[in-house]
């Protein structure tokens, strides 16, 4: 398979040459556009003869989750980890609800089933001998840098919303810049921008979180707003595209909203009205929101408590996301000059021995003065449970408001 055939692993091959000894199938797709525009390859889409039943009887390990579409994830014995989606050709119906279509008719033409892509540098496939099939001009506009659709531009959008989110995110061609809409993809784009409301929260998430991933989303991001995409997905959300972006779609989106006035908590509740965020997402964008304007003390006992009360992935996209608002080399620096806690993160002072030795029962202030003496024993990096113990000579534990002892915490 010229050129192509060289970067297939035995198992894409493995897959291929066993739908190929019951019938016809055709590397499509993603695949073949970054295969030619040298972009990172991903995962391998196969188009095919077979039905979903006949792709089963070849590889018995295969998934079956959307037969209906024509889609079987096939599997191999030996190679846990990797999977292909195994599509047969298919001749779509109309799309009623602007989602998916009323009905799926199987064929028995790659050329047909390239028809009915939504545009034309996906139209793509390579044949059993190498030949790059490109009925509809896909590999010039790889060339010219253009993204447009094929056929009619508006009939194409008009079919799933959601091509509107994909539009978007395949303006992205990453070092090599961004693509440019063909005039008509871009005025349908506009004028059926009320679409995306009839894509489900889950795919319309999904595709934002590759925009934001992108390398060039600082302008793609810009484009989407410009052309009312924002106030489809995220009404009432204030956005802000005048920034600088990171590797980070969860950072970034934090970014995006950044001037949003609400509250953390509020921001995220709104969010989830819109958008299918995870719980560990929403944590991480909440935490940003609230930690917009935070100072970066620098000093060993910042330090200190910033590697110890956040959990790895907060401190990695705080310091993303904050490292777009500031100059944040000093506190980044030493993190790596402040050597490991001599004990450890626990404490080294349990409750049954802080109350057998102050009398305490178990109450708020007890609990309050072993989450002050673990904040100090952090902070200074106090090695033994004596240097920990001694500290309560600092601190009137008896008689001081214990509201204000302060807890383990950053900032």
């Amino acid at each position: 398979m010229s050129g192509a055939h060289e970067i297939l692993s035995d198992e894409d091959n493995s897959v291929l040459k066993g739908l190929r000894g019951h019938g016809d199938a055709w590397i499509v797709g993603g695949w073949v556009r970054d295969f030619l525009s040298g972009s990172t390859l991903g995962d391998l889409d196969i188009a095919t003869t077979l039905k979903p039943s006949e792709v089963k009887e070849i590889f018995p390990r295969s998934l079956m989750f959307a037969e209906k579409y024509g889609t079987v994830t096939v599997r191999l014995d030996g190679a846990e980890e990797k999977m292909w989606d195994v599509t047969t050709l298919r001749s779509d119906g109309g799309y009623g609800d602007g989602r998916r279509p009323d009905n799926v008719e199987f064929g028995e033409n790659i050329l047909s089933d390239l028809a009915r892509r939504d545009f034309t540098i996906n139209s793509l496939a390579i044949d059993e001998d190498g030949k790059i099939i490109d009925p509809f001009g896909g590999i010039d506009d790889l060339g010219l840098k253009i993204l447009r659709a094929v056929g009619d531009a508006s009939e194409r959008i008009s079919e799933d919303g959601l091509r509107i989110m994909r539009a978007f995110r395949f303006l992205d061609s990453g070092e090599s810049g961004i693509r440019t809409f063909d005039e008509s993809l871009l005025e349908a784009i506009k004028s059926n921008i009320g679409m995306i409301e009839s894509v489900s929260k889950e795919r319309v998430w999904s595709e934002l979180t590759k925009i934001l991933a992108g390398r060039n989303s600082r302008e793609i991001i810009s484009m989407m707003d410009s052309c009312g995409v924002f106030n489809t997905i995220l009404p009432g959300i204030s956005i802000k595209t005048d920034l600088k972006m990171t590797t980070s779609y969860l950072a970034n989106l934090a970014l995006v909203c950044r001037d949003d006035d609400r509250s953390a908590d509020e921001l995220v509740c709104g969010l989830g009205d819109f958008l299918r965020i995870s719980k560990e997402e929403s944590e991480v964008i909440s935490f940003l929101h609230r930690c917009k304007e935070v100072d970066f003390d620098p000093s060993p006992e910042s330090i200190r408590r910033f590697r110890v009360a956040l959990p790895e992935r907060i401190q990695k996209e705080l310091l993303i996301y904050s490292s777009s608002l500031a100059d944040l080399s000093e506190f980044i620096n030493n993190i790596d000059l402040v050597s490991p806690l001599k004990a450890g993160n626990s404490p080294l002072i349990d409750g049954h021995a802080l109350s057998k030795l102050t009398g305490l029962g178990p109450e708020k202030r007890l609990g309050r003065l072993k989450a002050w003496l673990h904040k100090k024993q952090i902070e200074d990096d106090l090695g033994t449970p004596e240097e920990v113990l001694s500290l309560l000579e600092a601190i009137d534990w008896e008689n001081s408001d214990h509201e204000e002892w302060g807890a383990l915490s950053w900032p």
